[in-house]
């Protein structure tokens, strides 16, 4: 039987020598020696296609259909309602590949479609340019922690702790062989990036100061005056927003002293699907546009004044910057983009305010109910968007068990990324949580704590 990959041992034996390692097996080195496979894996005989699809089938009852669920799950990835007009839209044949062409101005349509979702990016962010969209909000974060780097070439980067943990270890493993030194700022006691330790901090060689908006629990930061602090020491602020359906209520960052602004766009039309896939979106300043990584769509005339698109800037590896490019991004990701902007000009700016506020008021509900529970309290004062963190009595763990045998997925615990928080959950209620759901919710809890 032909092997899938058709390398020879000769051929590793030169690609191997060629990178400088004798083995395979120097090449995971850096994974330590417990957490590496050291026998074969015990796996049952091998089934044929159809035997296989059975298997599977008879596995997947086993499941509860997730619409007999109640979610209050969050943490980066959000359950919003999709007009059905989305995904009819989005099936079309002309929409059905994610890619541009390599001659992309033979593809108009492909084109105009990047070019209206740069403008949503825009008018939502409060930006002058926005690229044609990044793979997902962890990398356009990197992405945007790199451009403030080649901006002002400065060494350091300040980064908050309330940011999205995962973002931030996708950030550190971008940063980790580049050149450019990470330090942590921490929280203070009411969940919001610590601006004494900020000012302490940001120094000279500082390029970006970076926190999030809303931050990972919740909480809304004074953008306006990490700008201050960021400005008067010559770096750049950098947000990252993770829940852009908070921007169709909150002040856009551009207008709050933002530089860089960067995020994930799933909540817009988009749904869950196991963490993808998604798109990352990216504005800045329009004189910081050519420091934009990936690529950008432009509007223009023809020979005979009709209105065309044009690929303006694609400062990538592929095309004549070769080691001088912006990024190695070598695409975008045009398919979610779209399903963003339909999804964007089918709410319109009412719209999207009517579905900010429903989650600003069922979050601010929950909150306020379930805190008045025995045993559980909220973890910080002061404005939340969608997400609040909950103090229990009770070990997080154990209750998020109690609670999905009654058919209810609850919160995040932040045991794994915050030690000092092992006690909490962090709970989030969007639109496609019922008021009903949420009284249920508060008798399940009151009966476990």
């Amino acid at each position: 039987m032909k092997h899938y990959l058709p390398n020879t041992e000769a051929d590793l034996h030169r690609m191997l020598e060629t990178i400088g390692v004798k083995s395979v097996e120097d090449l995971f080195t850096s994974i330590p020696e417990e957490l590496r496979l050291s026998e074969s894996l015990k796996l049952p005989p091998p089934l044929s296609e159809p035997e296989l699809l059975a298997y599977m089938e008879r596995l997947a009852k086993k499941n509860g259909p997730l619409s007999t669920f109640t979610s209050f799950l969050g943490g980066g990835a959000y359950h919003h309602y999709i007009p059905a007009v989305v995904p009819s839209l989005l099936s079309r044949s002309e929409f059905l590949t994610c890619y541009t062409p390599y001659q992309p101005e033979l593809s108009q349509g492909t084109l105009q479609s990047i070019f209206e979702y740069q403008t949503l990016i825009c008018q939502l962010t409060g930006m002058e340019v926005s690229n044609a969209s990044l793979y997902e909000g962890a990398t356009a974060l990197a992405e945007g922690v790199i451009m403030s780097n080649r901006i002002n070439r400065r060494p350091r980067v300040l980064i908050s702790d309330t940011i999205h943990p995962e973002h931030r270890m996708v950030l550190q493993t971008y940063c980790r062989n580049i050149g450019i030194e990470l330090t942590t700022v921490p929280f203070d006691q009411t969940g919001l990036t610590d601006k004494g330790e900020c000012k302490n901090l940001i120094d000279q060689q500082t390029s970006a100061l970076v926190v999030q908006y809303p931050n990972f629990f919740g909480r809304i930061e004074p953008l306006e005056e990490f700008a201050s602090i960021a400005h008067a020491a010559g770096s750049l602020l950098v947000v990252v927003v993770t829940e852009p359906i908070s921007l169709g209520l909150l002040k856009p960052p551009g207008e709050l002293g933002a530089d860089i602004v960067v995020g994930e766009g799933q909540s817009f039309g988009n749904p869950l699907n196991y963490g993808g896939p998604y798109l990352g979106f990216m504005a800045t300043k329009s004189s910081y546009q050519r420091m934009l990584p990936g690529r950008l769509v432009g509007q223009t005339t023809d020979s005979q004044g009709r209105r065309g698109f044009v690929l303006t800037l694609a400062t990538r590896e592929q095309h004549i910057r070769r080691e001088k490019a912006t990024s190695n991004i070598c695409t975008n990701e045009a398919l979610c983009a779209l399903a963003a902007s339909i999804y964007l000009c089918t709410m319109g700016k009412n719209g999207l305010r009517e579905v900010a506020e429903q989650n600003l008021q069922k979050a601010a509900y929950a909150r306020e109910l379930l805190s008045g529970l025995k045993g559980c309290r909220s973890k910080f004062e002061g404005p939340t968007f969608n997400e609040f963190v909950l103090q229990l009595d009770t070990p997080p763990e154990e209750v998020n068990r109690a609670l999905l045998k009654e058919r209810i997925i609850g919160g995040l615990p932040l045991k794994r990324w915050y030690p000092r928080l092992s006690d909490c959950l962090l709970m989030c209620v969007t639109e496609m949580v019922p008021k009903a759901e949420l009284d249920r919710l508060s008798a399940k809890l009151e009966e476990l704590l």
